[in-house]
């Protein structure tokens, strides 16, 4: 009702966004629902599959900072629509692989690509939300990361079935051209949209948002001022703990339920929606659940901090797995897991609190590095412990140690969450 009131178009956007994560993940995990198929054909070893996983995450996160860089430079329109056209041009060109190194070769191409995506999501939300609604708005973008590959699995394991796994790439890639071309055409900032109304942008300036940022240079003493702050160094870790299980979900949950669970190919696609959707449900209960806690008690840091360390707590959850006696309780534990990791979804709107606002591109970009390095880390780790026991046990008590860290980041390092003021910013750079 309210949004009826004061304008609607700042729903708009978000859809773009949230529309735009799910192709983001979509493209991410298309290689873990063909690699059983696709490293049969290619003749890869558990290993090599880990690095065509791991990858991916090298170029993602040394492109973080590069990719903040460009984005306060040239703002969220052009961002978005230059990666959205080069990470589904990378995917479209996977479908016609022959040997490992054209893979490797463009899966560090999508990485690049794909870099400043969530920094723009995060860019987006700031922009267009007053602070009270950006938990709620992060959890619905935040959800693209879930939704719809939960939605899409089943048929996304059917083309791979009835058409080959090639097939799963061009499509997959297409689509993601064609909403490329839909952003251009339709997203603006609150200061450039002809649509929004005034009644709408006040909304938005008075709740702690802004019509738009001056584009920022890049500085060296910027960058090492931010990558030294304790807020940017507690959310990357806690970021990093919380990303480790979202990326066994991204590129080894398949091949576990088929290999290690001896599920069959169309049980694993079926299955495998029930923890993305326990993770969409994570998503939006972390948001609301956020914003209830601020409302009741004023307090940022409770409103963070209290959804982040139980998201944790979950996200160990994931190691009862090793000890399941049947498929439906390994499914359970990883549900429970996955519910956790997208309730502690809030790192992004984390790192949004803590950023100055004329570098939020280049502190997402910082944030992200870290993150990423469970995305380098994680499928070597899982492909070697597979490789050494046969088994996937280590990887998952693997996952559960990571959730620790996470706890640790939010109990013990990221201290107050708040942005610094101009004055600290001026006097230290």
């Amino acid at each position: 009702m309210q949004a009826g009131r004061i304008g609607r178009v700042r729903l708009v956007m978000l859809a773009l966004i949230t529309i735009a994560t799910v192709i983001n993940f979509t493209d991410r995990t298309v290689l873990g629902i063909v690699a059983p198929l696709l490293s049969k054909e290619l003749s890869l070893s558990p290993v090599q599959m880990g690095l065509v996983f791991s990858i991916f995450s090298w170029s993602y996160a040394a492109a973080q900072i590069p990719g903040g860089v460009f984005l306060d430079r040239f703002g969220s329109r052009i961002t978005y629509f230059v990666s959205l056209i080069f990470w589904s041009g990378f995917t479209f060109l996977q479908g016609f692989v022959g040997n490992l190194g054209t893979l490797l070769g463009l899966r560090l191409g999508l990485g690049v690509a794909e870099a400043p995506c969530f920094p723009t999501n995060s860019r987006v939300v700031r922009m267009w939300f007053p602070q009270r609604e950006r938990a709620r708005a992060t959890a619905v973008y935040s959800i693209g990361e879930y939704v719809g590959l939960a939605v899409f699995s089943p048929a996304l394991f059917w083309v791979t079935g009835a058409y080959g796994w090639r097939a799963l790439f061009w499509l997959v890639g297409t689509v993601g051209i064609v909403f490329g071309l839909i952003w251009w055409i339709v997203y603006r900032d609150p200061n450039e949209s002809r649509r929004v109304s005034s009644a709408e942008i006040d909304h938005i300036v008075q709740g702690g948002g802004m019509k738009a940022a001056k584009p920022t240079r890049f500085s060296w003493r910027a960058l090492g001022w931010l990558a030294m702050r304790r807020q940017v160094i507690g959310a990357g870790l806690g970021q990093l703990g919380a990303n480790t299980v979202l990326v066994f979900f991204l590129t080894w949950f398949p091949t576990y339920l088929t290999q290690a669970r001896h599920m069959s190919w169309q049980s694993s696609g079926f299955l495998s929606v029930v923890p993305y959707l326990a993770a969409s449900v994570g998503v939006l209960v972390g948001g609301y659940v956020s914003d209830a806690i601020l409302a009741r008690t004023g307090s940022l840091n409770k409103a963070r901090k209290i959804p982040m360390i139980a998201g944790f707590l979950l996200i160990a959850c994931i190691s009862f797995a090793n000890i399941a006696t049947s498929n439906m309780w390994v499914i359970v534990a990883m549900s429970v897991a996955f519910f956790g990791q997208g309730f502690a979804g809030l790192g992004w709107l984390v790192i949004t609190d803590v950023a100055p606002r004329e570098l939020i591109g280049l502190t997402t970009g910082i944030f992200n590095l870290w993150t990423n390095v469970a995305g380098i880390v994680t499928p070597l780790v899982i492909g070697l412990v597979i490789s050494q026991t046969g088994r996937f046990d280590g990887g998952l008590f693997f996952v559960s140690v990571m959730a620790g860290v996470g706890i640790i980041a939010y109990a013990f390092v990221i201290g107050d969450i708040a942005p610094p003021d101009a004055r600290a910013i001026n006097d230290d750079l």
